[in-house]
């Protein structure tokens, strides 16, 4: 297996190359670097242009949603998710004009994250669902093989508009494949469960899934039998899959690393809580403070111990 970055841009390639009519752009995506290797290499030819543009996010947006009206796929990739902030006018303002017209070209926004901490208050913004909620614009994050595979061959170069978030932190690890049998168990939001115990529900959110596996380790150090869930879909519609399971495990843990103070993630706790009012739930997630305006760690932390005991375990 190889790396995660050089994994999704695998994909990626392999994408393009069986689609015509598609132009990717952004800042430096075929020189020096290419965001890290994430946009090394993308095809040309047949249509298929590569785009080196100057840093202006908000124009750049703007460029997306015109080569959409004209039928050509668009793929803006940004090196970090604070730049698209400039483009938010055109996310909200623009599709809302385009929208009703059911425009059948694609336009993707992929953007990385930059989480790998120390990196300073204008590279640290891990916030997609946000943009997803002022938008109506779909997202998805990519923490692990099953995600990218997914993600990418499905929603890529897909008719309309969606936004792909990739982790920094984690673009040298080896993508992630986690243990146990794989099913799909909700196409439209992008769940997966992972194993096929009932004694334990971890569910992973956003890019928690490296601290979810430390849980699944914890539950077997323990002699449980868990299941993994893992959501790619930034703004999931139902959870039911999920919740339908914490009934019959009577535990659930939540991991989630996103930086936003409107989760998702209380959306799900609160379905649970609803539903299923006996299960012991421990939620592993970020409590903002100031230090995310200067360099930190930036680093969700868990404490197997703490979490264990807090569900009773």
């Amino acid at each position: 297996m190889s790396a995660y970055v050089a994994y999704i841009n695998g994909l990626v390639k392999d994408v393009l190359a069986r689609t015509p009519n598609v132009v990717s752009f952004g800042q430096n995506i075929s020189t020096g670097s290419c965001l890290s290797g994430l946009t090394r290499g993308l095809p040309e030819g047949d249509g298929r242009l590569t785009v080196n543009t100057p840093n202006i996010e908000n124009t750049q947006t703007g460029i997306g949603f015109g080569l959409m009206v004209e039928g050509v796929n668009g793929i803006f990739c940004l090196k970090q998710q604070d730049f698209l902030l400039l483009g938010i006018d055109h996310l909200v303002n623009s599709w809302n004009a385009i929208r009703s017209r059911n425009p059948q070209a694609s336009f993707t926004v992929m953007a990385i994250v930059v989480d790998n901490g120390f990196e300073g208050p204008q590279s640290c913004l891990n916030n997609l669902p946000d943009f997803c909620s002022i938008s109506r614009i779909p997202g998805y994050t990519i923490s692990g093989k099953t995600d990218a595979d997914r993600v990418i061959g499905r929603h890529l170069v897909a008719p309309g508009v969606r936004l792909i978030a990739v982790s920094q932190r984690i673009f040298r690890d080896e993508i992630i494949v986690p243990a146990g049998p794989e099913t799909v168990v909700d196409e439209e939001n992008e769940i997966v469960r992972y194993g096929n115990g009932d004694d334990l529900s971890v569910v992973a959110m956003n890019f928690a899934l490296p601290q979810a596996l430390q849980a699944m380790a914890g539950a077997k150090e323990r002699g449980l039998e868990a299941s993994l869930f893992t959501i790619a879909a930034a703004m999931p519609t139902r959870w039911d899959a999920i919740v339908d399971h914490v009934g019959k495990s009577g535990r659930l843990i939540l991991l989630d690393d996103v930086k936003s103070l409107n989760r998702p993630s209380d959306r799900l706790l609160l379905d649970v809580a609803v539903r299923q009012k006996q299960a012991r739930v421990h939620a592993v997630r970020r409590t903002a403070d100031d230090s995310w305006a200067q360099p930190n760690a930036d680093h969700l932390d868990i404490n197997i111990e703490t979490v264990f005991k807090e569900i009773g375990l």
